[in-house]
């Protein structure tokens, strides 16, 4: 799935009118005793050994290169470049640990397939009773990553395209998966932002912690209204948010909160697929 941006998202003519488109770590001896396989790739190998040697927790750069073997300017680069991707981080005197990047391809690769699978039928159901578009939205890093949508059958629609990759700080979807973000990581989202900026999105993430769920009317695009509502694991874990999205001039703040109730609806629905899979 190649991730779509904002510069795919467009106004067209088609049939049938006219769219709107969005587009538990292992022990030290565990770890040493574990052989990557030879891939003839030299360079992901090597990194592939850094990752190895702190699997089992932080180790300083002379750790990784008497337990790699790697020439030291060598190790020296691959840390670098795998601290850029977000694949290490070095945590003060402790010296590297994995990064938050592994962390986000992990819950990804557990939940993307399954939960979309899970969610389809809460989607379809949605989509029916709001007569608007549904869709299911997970974080990707500073991101928005549509895994799931069910097109309205009206003429006049919002359409987002699986792989669509969105903004967090804007639109309802982006609200609810920043409301229940750890704060730290929240804060990091928010500094990228002025300070009338910041201000103005920390009300509403607050409004959206306190009623349980988001609207938004134009804060991404022009014309386009979305409501979203979070939806979380048996553990209380947010795993991504439930929308609908449409023209604004059908979902303005009015019937944006007549259609929270059918949203949030859909997101424990979706909760207790997932619970019943995972039983």
């Amino acid at each position: 799935m190649t991730p779509r941006t904002d510069d795919d998202v467009r106004f067209q003519i088609g049939a049938p009118g006219l769219e709107r488109r969005d587009t538990g770590r292992p022990s030290e001896a565990q770890t040493a005793q574990r052989r990557p396989p030879d891939t003839a790739v030299g360079t992901l190998d090597r990194a592939i050994d850094v990752l190895n040697v702190v699997e089992a927790g932080a180790r300083s750069f002379t750790d990784i290169v008497n337990a790699t073997g790697l020439p030291r300017s060598t190790a020296h680069r691959l840390i670098r470049a795998l601290e850029d991707h977000r694949f290490l981080m070095q945590i003060g005197s402790y010296g590297y640990a994995l990064g938050p990047r592994l962390l986000s391809l992990a819950e990804a690769a557990a939940r993307n397939l399954p939960l979309r699978d899970l969610a389809h039928p809460a989607l379809e159901r949605l989509a029916t009773v709001t007569g608007e578009s549904a869709q299911l939205f997970i974080r990707d890093d500073a991101s928005r990553l549509c895994v799931d949508s069910v097109e309205s059958a009206n003429e006049l629609r919002t359409i987002v395209d699986i792989g669509a990759s969105l903004p967090l700080t804007r639109g309802s979807a982006g609200k609810v998966l920043l409301a229940w973000a750890p704060e730290a990581d929240r804060d990091v989202q928010l500094a990228a932002l002025d300070d009338e900026q910041r201000a103005r999105l920390e009300r509403m993430l607050a409004t959206t912690r306190r009623r349980g769920w988001a609207d938004s009317i134009g804060e991404r695009e022009a014309g386009v209204a979305s409501v979203s509502a979070p939806v979380f694991d048996a553990d209380g874990i947010l795993v991504a948010a439930a929308s609908v999205s449409g023209p604004a001039n059908r979902i303005g703040q009015l019937r944006g909160k007549r259609y929270a109730p059918a949203v949030t609806a859909a997101a424990r629905e979706i909760e207790a697929a997932l619970g019943m899979a995972r039983g």
